[in-house]
């Protein structure tokens, strides 16, 4: 790489929910295991492991599907918890070789290893020591890309790495061309089935394709595809397709909250009548207010969306009311809500429901009214928050999620809906 490039790794988590069950349980280390729910046959795999994968299991297939392509598969329920643990536990690990770690989602990350190549050997070296402290910590097998941008790291992961056996590839100025042009257009990061058709319709079938063009050419014909709104557009895939990628490695990634919402799927055939649609709601505002006074926000704009269903069609709708002064105290966006869903519910069944609260401020300070005692009040949902934050979401709730159609305390056992 050159002088002035940057060396920066994408390292992957093979199979990461599946290694991890694999580590847990070592009887199952030559079986073919997949992560899912075995009590629902119509849930969909979440993970697989790589014996699994060759009997032709594939993520995001049905449970009964994937058992009726390998009968031996073992499912076992996801524990996101224990993932998340993982995780943070993985990224300790990298935080030893670097403080520039960005994490991309939970079985990938990003790391900028050009300030400790001097210390500890070449970027395959560290690669390969980062292979060994991973899995003798984890279980879990990682894969790495290696590029001086993070575009390139990325793509190297995801065409190259993850097919060698020893799990590492570096792609750069002077192999782009060889290794990467070549490969259908498909495989360019953020390219999907939509893209790849009108790239295909431009004659544009491989990576090469469009990273031989200059961008106003490349441009012109994107506009001649999709409209005079799509240079945006052509200079990200342009860039893309050349390695492009000026963005830097940042240990946070969280800016200024612009907003805080919690929604929920339903069983439509459940949620029939407002007394219990209104079960729900109430449980995500008060889920909504809370994540807001964590972080220290009030907002003035309450939204509800929802999507009734008659069977065969469904139908969305979104609404949102403006506040008189801004809020996270439960019972004040609680109304607004409750206000919204009744305006603007045809009366189908509901089989999602959604809250956020938008408008944000900071909760320092907040307006006084003549005839409600505001500090009480937020007095009272501080003192819940604490005893929910120490015992648990269970510890305290409203007696109104203890009805049937309440799902506060199924969702208290989960995590972005799935299992703990």
């Amino acid at each position: 790489m050159g002088k002035n490039e940057r060396t920066i790794l994408l390292i992957d988590g093979q199979s990461f929910y599946a290694s991890v069950e694999k580590s847990a349980y070592p009887e199952y280390k030559n079986k073919p295991v997949a992560v899912g729910d075995p009590d629902r046959k119509s849930g969909i795999i979440l993970a697989a492991c790589p014996i699994a994968k060759a009997r032709g299991v594939t993520t995001a297939e049905r449970v009964f599907e994937a058992q009726a392509k390998c009968p031996d598969l073992i499912v076992i329920r996801p524990r996101m918890q224990r993932y998340i643990t993982i995780s943070l536990l993985i990224t300790k690990i990298f935080e030893n070789f670097t403080d520039l770690v960005e994490p991309y989602s939970i079985d990938e990350q990003f790391l900028d290893i050009t300030g400790s190549l001097a210390l500890f050997g070449s970027s395959e070296e560290i690669a390969r020591q980062i292979q060994a402290q991973v899995l003798a910590s984890t279980g879990v097998w990682s894969r790495v890309g290696i590029g001086p941008t993070k575009i390139l790291a990325k793509t190297a992961t995801d065409n190259f790495a993850k097919k060698r056996e020893d799990g590492i590839f570096q792609l750069g100025p002077e192999n782009i061309e060889k290794d990467l042009w070549p490969l259908p257009i498909n495989q360019m990061f953020m390219v999907a089935s939509r893209m790849t058709k009108h790239f295909v319709r431009m004659g544009l079938p491989t990576i090469g394709h469009v990273a031989r063009l200059e961008l106003g050419d490349f441009k012109r014909r994107m506009r001649r595809e999709m409209g005079k709104q799509a240079d945006i557009q052509a200079e990200y895939y342009w860039q893309t397709a050349r390695g492009i990628d000026p963005s830097p490695v940042v240990p946070s990634i969280r800016g200024k909250l612009k907003s805080v919402s919690h929604g929920k799927a339903l069983r439509s055939h459940l949620y029939k009548k407002i007394e219990d649609i209104e079960v729900v709601l109430l449980e995500l505002v008060v889920e909504v207010c809370r994540r807001a006074r964590r972080h220290g926000y009030m907002g003035r704009v309450v939204s509800v969306g929802a999507v009734e269903t008659d069977g065969e069609r469904a139908f969305h709708f979104g609404r949102q009311l403006t506040l008189p002064h801004a809020t996270s105290l439960t019972h004040e966006v609680a109304a607004a809500a409750r206000k919204l869903f009744i305006e603007h519910w045809r009366g189908l069944p509901i089989s999602r429901l959604f809250i956020s609260l938008t408008d944000l401020a900071g909760d320092d300070v907040y307006q006084l009214t003549l005839f409600d005692n505001r500090p009480a009040a937020y007095a009272i949902e501080h003192a819940t928050d604490s005893i929910k934050d120490r015992y648990g979401d269970t510890a305290i709730m409203r007696a109104s999620s203890l009805l049937n159609s309440g799902v506060a305390r199924e969702r208290a056992g989960q995590i972005g809906g799935h299992y703990k």
